[in-house]
């Protein structure tokens, strides 16, 4: 049976946390691209969605650790040497390991001999999603094949990447990328400031609506019910969650809540002692990581959705969290913050409220929300009315189809010398 001719690089498969990637490349495939996935790690979650089970595609894993699998890095290598632009990618590594010295970049190195190395000779180019670690392997393997590269960017990948690195991955003349696509105009905007050769396309995720339910009938909550708030999110410091449980200490003393909390992360320890120390720890529910169906389930029974995203003290940020988008899918009112990309989905006051991450200001405008139903309901239906007509998925993977039929085209045909 034939292979295909595109790899698609990730930093893990499956995972949780990345539900983006797992509906792209489903549609992708569904659009009649045929790829292989070649993750860099093993997945650590012990639960899949649905939609990971939808796809079709092969999955191979590099080497997470070199030492883990030593022969077959040293067969790799040696088979990487004759590859014609062995020469050209291994001075490339050289620079940037003199600029960064890690362990990382030399373990990114081997992992691009094992791909140039094992990847079928029928692959006729490379696409990766997230610019940092996944590209630099997509590079290095592409400069041996001599194949053309392509990545997907989002966040934490732009915003804590050195700047020479990103000018170099969006430079043609340095074996650049030949296109990028990134999920929001902020992204967007930074990266074409910084590109010399590689256009940078605006291609937002989108949101696949046939894979969700139609949001609930909701009725006015009782007076005496608990004002039910829920997040969506890893336990890391861009999402905020510290803050938002400071700002849950200095809510009405009248006010009867309760916060439930889906999502991995490090910090889960200290954020239970940040709730411990507030006196609010009784009033919070860790259900760590969950399936989509069970993330929906919450959606559809809470009251607000809250993410407080903050820039963390490295530059990482969100980009446009898909889990906004989830939310309004479900009528779900939502408070976030004016960080990034997320005013471009939601606009204060119309489709939901946007607050400073400041603990006070997080507060009354929870009190705010709690205290007007109505109000919510009218958000919740503008942002449900804004991601039907303007987010929905497919327009954006039919401009991502078509750029990777351009790539492959012109590696299939290339223009004479």
């Amino acid at each position: 049976m034939t292979r295909p001719t595109l790899a698609v690089l990730v930093k893990g498969w499956p995972r949780l946390s990345e539900t983006f990637i797992a509906q792209e490349l489903v549609a992708l495939e569904a659009a009649g691209q045929e790829f292989e996935i070649w993750s860099l790690r093993h997945p650590t979650d012990k639960k899949r969605h649905p939609l990971h089970d939808r796809l079709q595609a092969r999955v191979n894993y590099l080497p997470e650790y070199l030492y883990q699998e030593q022969d077959r890095v040293a067969a790799a290598r040696d088979a990487a040497r004759a590859l014609p632009g062995y020469g050209a990618a291994y001075k490339i590594w050289r620079e940037d390991l003199k600029r960064d010295p890690t362990h990382n970049r030399i373990r990114r190195f081997g992992q691009a001999c094992v791909l140039a190395a094992e990847a079928p000779a029928e692959v006729l180019g490379l696409y990766s999603h997230f610019l940092h670690t996944p590209s630099s392997v997509a590079r290095y393997a592409a400069i041996m094949r001599g194949l053309p590269w392509s990545f997907s960017a989002h966040a934490k990948d732009i915003y804590t990447s050195p700047e020479w690195e990103l000018r170099e991955k969006l430079a043609t003349r340095s074996h650049g990328a030949v296109f990028g696509a990134t999920c929001t105009a902020f992204n967007a905007e930074h990266l074409r400031s910084l590109s010399d050769g590689t256009p940078v396309d605006l291609v937002y995720h989108g949101l696949d609506l046939s894979r969700f339910p139609e949001p609930p009938t909701r009725s006015l909550r009782a007076p005496d019910a608990p004002f039910q708030m829920m997040s969506v999110g890893r336990l890391v410091e861009k999402k905020g969650f510290d803050r938002l449980i400071a700002a849950f200490a200095q809510l009405p003393a009248d006010l009867d809540w309760h916060w439930t909390h889906i999502g991995g992360g490090g910090l889960k320890d200290l954020l239970e002692g940040i709730a411990e120390d507030h006196g609010v720890a009784d009033r919070i529910t860790w259900r760590g990581a969950c399936d989509q169906p069970e993330v929906i389930d919450a959606m559809r029974a809470a009251d607000l959705f809250v993410l407080p995203s903050r820039i963390a003290e490295d530059g990482d940020r969100d980009g446009l969290p898909n889990v906004l988008m989830e939310a309004a899918s479900q009528g779900l009112p939502i408070l976030s913050t004016p960080v990034s990309a997320i005013p471009e989905f939601i606009t204060s006051g119309t489709h939901g409220l946007l607050s400073e991450d400041a603990p006070e200001a997080l507060a009354a405008a929870l009190t705010q929300m709690a205290r007007d139903p109505a109000g919510c309901r009218t958000m919740a239906d503008a942002a449900l009315a804004r991601l039907r007509a303007e987010f929905r998925m497919d327009p954006g993977i039919a401009r991502l189809d078509q750029l990777l039929r351009q790539m492959l085209d012109s590696a299939s045909h290339p223009v004479p010398a």
